[in-house]
């Protein structure tokens, strides 16, 4: 039923046709390549801080790709081992480079809503303004676009641009609205996007508010919620 919905909106948003991999998250480590990992790719994938820190002092390469682009970093960030991903940040691992599909380590932690490796991520330094994915959009939108409210929040504190419009010409606040459901995790995002300023005028490539689009899915609590704050 999802994905219906998806496709009509996007139909009736002037998207011709369902854009491949919109509603993917990014790809992690696939088994085979899991399995030829060596180095710091390997320790950062396990999580095995002694041989973390034993190759930093061996000054292994903190930003080594692996063959889809995945730095350490990314690779323990998709591992879900924050202690790893601290102890790469502390020793200058680039938290701003991207892997093939232009992914950062703070947009993979959105997406997977692993709210842990988020805090540590940002707590190290990481920059929640980035601009990746191959919709030029931020970590903010895909969080949004998920109605991974908690990561919402993490994400607004550390200073996420709230307004970005991406190259469907969505803001979070839209994508919470058209990639949602309308359910209680995408209502609640929108009212931290609200609560936090986000601008409630800006509109879709088709001159479409928030709020018409929120009225035109029947999401009856959105609604509320943007007409309390003033939308129109």
């Amino acid at each position: 039923m999802r994905k219906n919905n998806l496709i009509i909106c996007m139909a009736l948003y002037g998207i011709a046709a369902l854009i491949p991999g919109i509603g993917a998250a990014q790809i992690p480590p696939a088994s085979e390549e899991i399995a030829h990992y060596k180095g710091l790719h390997a320790a950062a994938f396990s999580g095995d801080l002694a041989a973390i820190e034993k190759l930093i002092k061996a000054k292994a390469d903190l930003n080594s790709r692996d063959p889809y682009g995945r730095t350490p970093l990314h690779v323990a960030t998709h591992a879900r081992k924050p202690d790893a991903v601290r102890m790469l940040m502390r020793a200058g691992a680039n938290h701003a480079l991207l892997e093939r599909d232009r992914y950062d380590a703070v947009t993979i932690a959105s997406v997977a809503d692993d709210e842990a490796t988020l805090r540590v991520l940002l707590a190290e330094g990481a920059s929640a303004k980035l601009t990746t994915s191959r919709y030029d959009g931020t970590a903010l939108i895909a969080a949004a676009h998920l109605g991974h409210a908690g990561v919402v929040r993490q994400l607004i504190a550390a200073g996420a641009p709230l307004d970005h419009v991406n190259n469907l010409h969505w803001t979070a606040l839209i994508e919470s609205i058209v990639l949602g459901n309308g359910g209680p995790r995408h209502t609640e995002t929108l009212r931290l996007l609200v609560q936090a300023g986000a601008n409630l005028q800006l509109t879709d490539r088709n001159g479409n508010t928030p709020l018409r689009l929120a009225k035109g899915r029947g999401y009856q609590a959105m609604v509320e919620i943007l007409e309390k704050a003033g939308a129109k």
